[in-house]
């Protein structure tokens, strides 16, 4: 799943938040990601993309929507067990990598307690898997004040719809996130940017915060200017920076284990990457690019 579509579906769902129906294309698209751009093997993330990977002069992808498996991995931690949004598990090492997702669709006033969710959940992994890279990704849909909206429907000619409380506003006139998003932006910056498995274990590997558009042409596309570009939570830095912790401890730095961890580069020519495929997974995946054999860059000038 492409970016744009996952995160057009969470910003336009009008399912109850309850039901997660407005979360789970995220949860498929990091999942999807983890695979095309991060060149880990289908079968050990969960949820299962529909994807097949074979070796076979390189590696190949190929699309087999037979094979996804939804539903989340329940991990042991050091205080209870977690089901866990996406994870990646290795054959005799368990869970490595694992991603937390979120989402606000209003009440933004009242995010404490998903605050204190993150701090809890990354402590209890980390406390049983200290090398365990862990992400938390959180969006909210930016919604804008009464009169902002009220303004661009007349302007379009379209019919009004539902106001929102003031507790469901985002986005201020002006195009600034409102009071209680640039705090939790604040918040969430202090809990990024764990490096080493003796680092503080209430800290994520890599943390992003996004804001998504919900009505009109541009929904599903993320707001402009917020997080600024000196902010330590971008998406964009998001995966690379877990991809970067991972290859850190479970590859370069354990060498003899290098058979089992290693990334996997998928052959250029892969089923899933031919344009008169399906079309469910073209060459140039909206938002990210495949890893392409001959074309990703190891960092460290280390080879695959």
């Amino acid at each position: 799943m492409d970016e744009r579509d996952a995160f057009r579906a969470f910003a336009t769902s009008e399912d109850a938040t309850q039901s997660q129906r407005h979360i789970k294309p995220i949860h498929w698209y990091v999942a999807c990601r983890l695979v095309v751009e991060g060149g880990f093997l289908p079968e050990e993330v969960t949820p299962r993309p529909p994807l097949v990977a074979r070796e076979r002069d390189g590696w190949r992808l190929s699309y087999d929507p037979a094979v996804a498996t939804g539903g989340e991995r329940t991990i042991l931690g050091g205080l209870k067990t977690k089901d866990v949004d996406v994870t990646v598990l290795k054959p005799g090492l368990g869970p490595v990598l694992a991603v937390s997702c979120k989402g606000a669709v209003k009440a933004f006033r009242n995010l404490t307690n998903r605050l204190e969710e993150a701090v809890g959940d990354c402590t209890n992994i980390h406390i049983t898997y200290p090398a365990l890279v862990a992400g938390y990704f959180f969006a909210f849909r930016a919604n804008r004040e009464a009169g902002i909206v009220a303004e661009e429907e007349a302007a379009a000619g379209t019919s009004p719809r539902r106001q929102l409380a003031a507790n469901d506003i985002a986005i201020r006139r002006g195009g600034s996130p409102v009071e209680s998003i640039l705090r939790f932006h604040y918040a969430l910056s202090e809990l990024t940017g764990r490096r080493g498995i003796r680092d503080d274990v209430s800290r994520y590997e890599s943390v992003a915060l996004t804001l998504v558009e919900p009505d009109g042409e541009r929904a599903g596309e993320t707001l402009d200017g917020f997080p600024g570009p000196d902010s330590r939570i971008l998406l964009r830095n998001f995966f690379s920076t877990l991809y970067l912790r991972y290859d850190e401890r479970y590859v370069y730095g354990a060498p003899d284990l290098k058979p089992v961890t290693r990334r996997r580069l998928w052959a250029p020519d892969s089923p899933a990457f031919v344009a008169e495929g399906t079309g469910r997974l073209p060459a140039r995946p909206d938002g990210y690019e495949a890893r392409i054999d001959g074309a990703a860059e190891e960092p460290f000038g280390f080879a695959p």
